[in-house]
């Protein structure tokens, strides 16, 4: 990256508990886009590659995630592949729901798990190094 290039970040806001530091990534100098659902983000995502995704993480318990995937987070993955595979994910999830978020990095390596609620310290110390 030169020093002139935009860090990009994709911010996946599908609960409420997804907790909005807009603030933090332009007092960093990020470049943010914000979804308020999985599939505008797949769609943003075939035209612009991001830096960062900051998404929560909701394990599929085998309901609408088809019982294939794990959960709301396989697709996004899968197609992070083909066209973001530098992204670094950092994946935000609840306590209860920890366990399960490993089986993503078979898919692609996460860059950070967090337990929520998060510090804005914790994101920061991520997205600056």
């Amino acid at each position: 990256m030169t020093l002139m290039s935009v860090v990009t970040l994709f911010s996946i806001l599908e609960s409420p508990g997804h907790p909005n530091l807009s603030w933090l990534y332009q007092r960093l100098g990020l470049q943010e886009s914000r979804f308020s659902s999985m599939r505008h983000a797949l769609q943003a995502l075939k035209t612009r590659q991001p830096n960062f995704i900051v998404a929560e993480f909701f394990y599929g318990y085998g309901n609408n995630y088809a019982g294939v995937n794990i959960s709301n987070l396989d697709v996004m993955l899968y197609s992070l592949q083909k066209y973001a595979p530098q992204a670094r994910v950092i994946v935000l999830v609840e306590k209860d729901q920890r366990q399960y978020v490993d089986k993503l990095n078979e898919i692609l390596p996460l860059y950070a798990v967090l337990q929520l609620p998060v510090q804005e310290e914790q994101i920061e110390a991520l997205l600056k190094s």
